[in-house]
């Protein structure tokens, strides 16, 4: 598989009540071409996520923390602006359930070259937290959440969360080859190279969200993680985590779709994952150069890790998981018959976003790209995004519907029929709301009329402003404005051909570039309008047209924070 599907290198572990299988397959290094080994030591992404929640449940265990303390009195410099304030406030356990309705990590606290491994946990995070749903209501993934924990973590024990964590929970459980802390390969020749691809090798770097991404570890000590997880809690006799909490990681809490029946969802620092024929516990990470999978079968006493050290665009990652779940030979567990509830699932055809959004950053394109359209066929409720590919989805029982190849419900429809809301479906990471296709139109139709406008001045007011360079009289041309603003637009880009990809959330020269470029675009075209409206004759009209059609785009993504556009802190 690695082979096949240019992938640099895995290893992984197996873990069985019979004891733990590991291997290894691949080059540690394309330069070196020298094999990764079950000591070479990888990187897991956001399955550091798992090991920075065990560390909040070991607290709460310890009687030092409680899930439910709210965060403001814990981190009281941190500025949270909370619209649910009078129902809910945002809690530690929302953090490590990614339901606190936080936004996602912004490109400079992850697409960065000037990460400072021991700057402080906060300046990770963004000035204004602004909570885009009621606390605990329903999930969206969010690093900054984890970025949090890490500083309540220090807030409690007074230490650095990466030293408390080494000592605290990793060292117990036996995790000796591994840390939280940040490691290079010139720190650690054991640590093995990462790769965008099969050809390009990239030295791992600091990241501002370390909490949510940062650990360095063996296959076999995950192994061993895999089994604590599983576990009661104790470490030689020794509680470590009550047991009570490690069975609660993968539950979701008292969100919306856990009250309607939903079992699928995030709590605790895992994912209940429902894939090839067996449900498990998991975490998956990506780190652009690293990417990792843990999940854990508790029922069988099963698990498995696996690391590889790229990130191959083209590559079936799926294909990962599916090897090693079918390797467990885990039992099959039983998958719902389908029902017919009395509901009429007509009730939630439409047009549909994911809200809160993940990127908050992007809210605007999301809801250009990101709408789903749902109907009802008779038989099943198919969601068809406009990228992506459909999912149909069978009634079980109630309000719960089950995607094909999963063992379990995998959806739940809210609201809809009988005064009980906007119609709403959620698969317990994300819930998609109803939206106006009226609303969705004028916002397609707007930027559709705005890229259209900007090709014809580029085009039309191009081909005028040439011609009036050639004759001598560019003063008298209304149009050079704008067309110098649209040829800034579209030159500025070319400056990432020369940026590292790691850098664009840095204010490198391409960044820096394209926020002038896009600030001065609406300034050149109003410019361009008053001297076309003054001057122009002929064409003033279908040239008013599209200078408004190109303004009123700007206006729109001004208001969506995209205008200027600043890709840096």
């Amino acid at each position: 598989m690695v082979e096949e599907e240019r992938l640099v290198g895995a290893v992984w572990a197996l873990v069985t009540p019979n004891g733990v299988l590991s291997g290894a397959a691949g080059t540690e290094d394309v330069r070196t071409g020298n094999p990764l080994g079950i000591s070479s030591r990888m990187q897991t992404g956001s399955v550091a996520k798992t090991v920075t929640a065990v560390g909040i449940l070991r607290l709460v265990s310890e009687g030092r923390l409680a899930l439910d303390t709210p965060v403001a009195a814990l981190l009281r410099d941190l500025h949270i602006e909370n619209p649910g304030r009078a129902t809910e406030s945002l809690r530690v356990r929302h953090l490590i359930d990614h339901t606190g309705g936080l936004d996602d990590a912004r490109l400079w606290q992850v697409f960065t070259l000037r990460g400072d491994p021991n700057a402080p946990l906060l300046r990770g995070a963004p000035a204004r937290l602004r909570l885009r749903s009621v606390p605990g209501n329903r999930a969206s993934y969010s690093n900054t959440g984890f970025v949090l924990a890490g500083a309540v973590i220090e807030r409690v024990t007074g230490v650095r969360y990466e030293a408390w964590l080494d000592s605290a929970i990793l060292a117990p459980i036996g995790m000796r080859s591994s840390t939280t802390r940040f490691v290079t390969q010139a720190d650690d020749p054991g640590l093995a190279m990462g790769h965008f691809d099969v050809a390009t090798p990239a030295p791992s770097v600091a990241m501002p969200v370390r909490p949510a991404i940062q650990l360095t570890t063996t296959v076999d000590d995950m192994a061993r993680l895999a089994q604590f997880l599983m576990s009661d809690g104790r470490v030689l006799g020794m509680p470590v985590v009550d047991s009570a909490l490690l069975r609660a990681m993968g539950r979701p809490h008292d969100t919306e779709a856990a009250r309607a029946g939903l079992t699928a969802g995030y709590g605790l620092g895992l994912v209940r994952r429902d894939r090839y024929g067996a449900v498990g516990r998991c975490h998956l990470g990506n780190q652009g150069n690293f990417r990792a999978a843990l999940c854990i079968f508790a029922d069988q006493g099963s698990a498995y890790f696996v690391a590889l050290n790229s990130d191959e665009e083209t590559a079936n990652f799926a294909r990962v998981d599916s090897l090693l779940t079918d390797a467990l030979h885990l039992r099959p567990g039983a998958t719902p018959v389908a029902s017919s509830t009395g509901t009429d699932w007509s009730a939630w055809n439409g047009w549909y976003a994911v809200t809160p959004n993940r990127f908050q950053q992007f809210a605007y394109l999301d809801a250009l790209g990101g709408a789903t359209r749902v109907t009802w066929d008779g038989s099943s409720l198919a969601m068809r995004p406009i990228q992506g590919a459909a999912r149909m989805l069978t009634p079980v029982r109630g309000r719960l519907l089950r995607a094909k190849g999963r063992l379990e419900p995998s959806h739940v429809a809210l609201g809809g029929e009988g005064g009980l809301g906007a119609p709403m479906l959620s698969d317990g990471m994300q819930t998609w709301e109803r939206v106006s296709p009226w609303r969705l139109s004028a916002r397609w139709i707007g930027a559709a009329l705005g890229i259209g406008a900007l090709f014809f001045l580029s085009g039309v007011g191009g081909g005028r402003v040439v011609r009036a360079i050639r004759s001598g009289h560019l003063r008298d041309e209304p149009l050079r404005w704008a067309v110098a603003g649209v040829a800034l637009l579209f030159v500025t880009p070319l400056l990432y051909l020369v940026t590292p990809a790691l850098a664009i959330g840095d204010p490198s020269a391409a960044n820096i570039a394209v926020a002038v470029a896009t600030g001065l675009l609406p300034v050149a075209v109003g410019a361009s309008m008053v001297e076309s409206w003054r001057r122009e004759r002929a064409a003033r009209t279908r040239n008013l047209v599209a200078l408004g059609a190109v303004l009123q785009w700007c206006v729109q993504l001004a208001w969506w924070g995209l205008l200027p556009l600043m890709l840096w802190r």
